[in-house]
């Protein structure tokens, strides 16, 4: 599929017709995803036991974690946009036959599995091609725009998602669920091919091999790009804990119930999509490198806050700040890695950060559930934060982060 030019962009990125078809094709994909988890939770633990479900929803992140390099130099070789059309595609065609599978009959737990599988493996290429998308569809000052665009989408399709999911269960079984989720990510194809994109870089005549090696010198040379990873997966690795499986503990040691929990949950949510509607509509803040830095720190002291709330309201409102200020150093740092790499290198840069986010910082999850278990809520919140606040601390520290701006 050959790539059109991009006219020279005349209006921000929030009222050009080409980044909303974009927007509303990743909305879609993002929906049905939610929708995708929802039932495949749903279908595993009708159809086997507890530990058995456990297995089939984490059979995903290996290969994501594996593959996951090697997707940032498909994405960059064929061009971010023809990658993920291919990984929509394949995406939406394995979960409609799983749906036409449960409406046939009740196949166990192999086809479940089989999913978890390929979606993790399809996941390896789809997330750097969506890191580095945005930068052939606008300009660079719009890109920390889109940024908080990309953010608003994420938490409304984690609000949305899995009520339609639920809807879809309770309406037609796991099977009706998969079909909605199958719909809304085949929505995004025709959407994706009406975007018009940039022409893309020749490609050179090196192996694979190479590719990932120059990316990974690429990002260990430039200035600001490594020490902006070493930020981004410090703050990931306090934060993945404390937030996920630390949260559940929280709410329960507490009395707070499952309740108290989606109410902590939703004061984090509201948080972080403030941060992402702020960049949305201001475009760019000035001196992003301190600001990230800043807010990291911040974040981190709200984080260690969190596990001495002593009441499920003050718990909200520390859950909204931290949502706020992880929320933006988060977009802040995407934006960063948006503006500061090269379009050339961006399906690397991104599969990097990912790989950092997604497939390592998820590891700590378990000793975090062992280390509250032995020493309590409280030491393990605050040994957190003071990891969280590291990250934050790189990005103060080192000039060249410190002083990276947004292009104006």
């Amino acid at each position: 599929m050959t790539a059109t030019l991009v006219p020279p962009a005349t209006a921000r990125a929030h009222r050009d017709p080409n980044v909303l078809r974009w927007l509303a094709a990743y909305t879609s994909s993002m929906l049905g995803d939610s929708v995708y988890y929802l039932a495949l939770s749903w279908a595993a633990v009708q159809a086997g036991t507890p530990a058995q479900a456990g297995l089939v929803m984490s059979a995903s992140a290996l290969p994501r974690a594996v593959l996951m390099l090697g997707g940032g130099v498909i994405a960059d070789r064929f061009g971010p946009r023809r990658v993920v059309i291919g990984s929509d595609a394949v995406r939406c065609a394995a979960v409609l036959a799983v749906a036409a599978l449960l409406f046939a009959c009740s196949p166990g737990l192999w086809p479940l599995a089989l999913l978890a599988l390929v979606f993790g493996t399809v996941d390896a290429v789809f997330m750097p091609a969506v890191g580095a998308l945005p930068a052939r569809l606008t300009e660079k000052d719009q890109l920390a725009r889109v940024q908080g665009m990309r953010g608003l989408a994420i938490r409304f399709s984690s609000v949305v998602g899995a009520p339609l999911g639920g809807l879809g269960v309770a309406l037609g079984g796991a099977a009706a669920a998969f079909t909605l989720a199958g719909a809304l990510i085949a929505l995004s194809v025709p959407l994706l091919l009406s975007v018009r994109m940039r022409d893309l870089p020749a490609a050179g005549n090196s192996t694979a091999w190479n590719d990932l090696a120059a990316g990974l010198r690429y990002i260990r040379r430039h200035r600001v790009l490594a020490p902006l990873m070493v930020a981004i997966a410090l703050g990931d690795l306090g934060f993945v804990g404390p937030l996920n499986v630390g949260l559940t503990l929280l709410a329960d040691r507490r009395g707070w119930g499952a309740s108290g929990m989606g109410w902590i949950l939703a004061g984090f949510g509201a948080g972080a999509g403030a941060a992402s509607l702020l960049l949305t509509v201001r475009g760019r803040l000035p001196r992003a490198g301190l600001v990230t830095g800043c807010a990291c720190v911040a974040g981190s002291a709200a984080v260690g806050a969190l596990a001495l709330a002593p009441t499920v309201a003050a718990a909200v409102g520390t859950a909204l700040l931290v949502g706020l200020l992880t929320g933006l150093s988060g977009a802040l740092c995407g934006a960063l890695l948006q503006t500061q790499a090269e379009p050339a290198f961006l399906g690397r840069v991104t599969a990097v950060s990912s790989l950092v986010s997604l497939g390592l910082t998820p590891l700590s999850m378990p000793f975090a559930a062992a280390a509250i278990g032995a020493f309590g809520l409280g030491p393990v919140y605050a040994v957190s934060a003071a990891v969280c606040g590291l990250g934050g601390a790189v990005a103060l520290v080192v000039p060249a982060l410190r002083r990276a701006e947004l292009p104006g």
